[in-house]
């Protein structure tokens, strides 16, 4: 594609250099540029891609997008805002691969992980193939990518579409984070069905309030646009229980799918019950009733599998369809997860690591306990302080023993970080073990028969952050050890 080809849907507010090459790539990242590529100089929170317009140039980058004044010898076109464009060209590129897609997307504190593989296995149950992009990763099918954010920049995302319908993808499911909505990752993103799964506190470290981060999740919703189809109809399907749906109403021409636990919405759960092996409850949806039967437990989940369901109604999959496949689901990695390696208590990690997250999972086990609960739990370092004395707070009132240790604390002292959680407190059931890997085996030989252990936090992550440098650390894999250590 040539230059000034990818250039004109930005005109007139881009000054378009006299020679126009070809161009066989794009790139924001100056170390992954090849001969024949264009490279794009984004302004990050810690590198600047300007610095880098010449060991791109190196590399065989023909033409660089920029938004400062720069020196080099091949031609430059400039603009205002290169974030911004690179959405713009990124879609040009990759030929508006979204467009060719039913999209997908999720957003909200909690749920979104588990929401979009719910999705997932009913399109495929439908018999339709598949794209997952979210904090496990990306799949293609059953094709497995790692990702570095749970929703990639505005280029990745682009090229990793294009790659979906070259894979003949018929829908793309995928988590949507308020960072991402609020610095335009998204941007060129055309979502047919906007999910919204609950507002609690998270991310106040970023974005500074309740009513901020909300205002971020929002965006999703006014991104569907403003357009009507009777041949691909969009939809926000929201979670009426939480109070900022009302809101996102608003922000939205699309149709509306409200679901719940109350008559009041278009789809809800009645006559829940949990146990310890999986869920059942009875599901309405336009004057008729459905039994729904699942192997994941908790009210959370509930809510998790009726927003899915919300999502599979928007994509016209029959109601008998979407409830095999719901049945059919074993469970999503990290998520409320159990760990078996012949012992006689109950082992589960969860990804647990926002206040309503964690309370849900130990009052949801707290339902089915026979006995003593342990709760293995920490907070991240370079994050929202304010959240740490409340899951502090939260584990010690829900658990039998809560153990306090590290999650990912990043470049701040962990027993700082332990020290905020314990603010307040006067619990006499809290023990601080700052090692994570002793804190989890901690637990471990201290269970009785019939106890449960929660870990929580990390779920699926396999690493653990420690100042700059990134350590294997797997909560599943040392929870095995620990068990046959005691077993041993």
């Amino acid at each position: 594609m040539k230059f000034h080809t990818l250039l004109s849907s930005l005109q007139p507010l881009v000054s378009i250099p006299t020679e126009n090459p070809e161009i066989t790539g794009v790139e924001m990242d100056s170390r992954n540029v090849k001969p024949g590529y264009l490279f794009i100089c984004i302004e990050g929170y810690t590198v600047d891609g300007h610095n880098y317009v010449k060991q791109a140039v190196e590399n065989g980058a023909v033409a660089i997008v920029s938004q400062k004044t720069i020196e080099t010898s091949v031609p430059v076109a400039y603009v205002k805002d290169t974030n911004r464009s690179m959405a713009v060209i990124g879609n040009s590129f990759y030929q508006n691969p979204t467009h060719k897609l039913n999209l997908v997307g999720i957003t909200g504190t909690n749920g979104k992980t588990t929401t979009s593989y719910i999705i997932e296995e009913i399109v495929k149950r439908n018999n339709q193939k598949t794209g997952v992009i979210g904090t496990i990763g990306m799949k293609i099918g059953e094709e497995v990518f790692e990702t570095k954010n749970t929703t990639p920049d505005s280029l990745t995302l682009q090229s990793m579409f294009a790659k979906m319908v070259e894979a003949n993808v018929n829908t793309a499911v995928m988590e949507v984070s308020s960072h991402a909505l609020h610095i335009g990752r998204v941007h060129g993103c055309e979502y047919d069905i906007a999910v919204f799964t609950n507002l609690s506190q998270d991310h106040l470290d970023y974005h500074g309030s309740m009513e901020e981060y909300k205002k971020a999740k929002g965006l999703l919703f006014s991104q569907l646009g403003n357009s009507f189809s009777s041949t691909k109809p969009k939809f926000a399907v929201l979670n009426g229980d939480d109070e900022a749906s009302k809101e996102f109403m608003a922000f939205t021409q699309a149709n509306i799918l409200t679901y719940g636990l109350s008559e009041q919405f278009d789809l809800y759960a009645k006559n829940i019950e949990l146990t310890n092996a999986g869920t059942r409850f009875t599901l309405h949806f336009l004057n008729e009733s459905y039994i729904v039967e699942m192997k994941l437990i908790g009210t959370f989940n509930v809510y998790n599998v009726l927003a899915a369901i919300g999502a599979g109604i928007a994509l016209n999959i029959k109601m008998e369809t979407i409830l095999d496949a719901i049945a059919s689901i074993e469970g999503v990695p990290g998520r409320f997860q159990s760990v078996n390696a012949g012992q006689d208590f109950t082992v589960i990690v969860d990804y647990a690591h926002t206040p309503d997250s964690l309370e849900n999972v130990l009052k949801t086990v707290k339902q089915f306990a026979k006995n003593d609960i342990y709760s293995v739990v920490g907070c991240g370092g370079d994050r929202d302080r304010t959240k740490r004395p409340l899951m502090g707070r939260i584990a010690a009132d829900l658990s039998t023993q809560a153990i306090f240790t590290s999650d990912n604390p990043r470049t701040e002292d962990p027993n700082l970080i332990l020290e905020d959680m314990k603010r307040g407190l006067e619990h006499n059931n809290i023990t601080v073990i700052e090692d994570r890997k002793k804190a989890i085996n901690f637990a471990i030989q201290n269970a009785k028969k019939h106890d449960i252990i929660v870990i929580a936090g990390k779920g699926h992550e396999t690493y653990q952050i420690v100042g700059t440098n990134v350590f294997h650390f797997d909560d599943v894999e040392e929870a095995k050890e620990a068990i046959l250590q005691r077993r041993g």
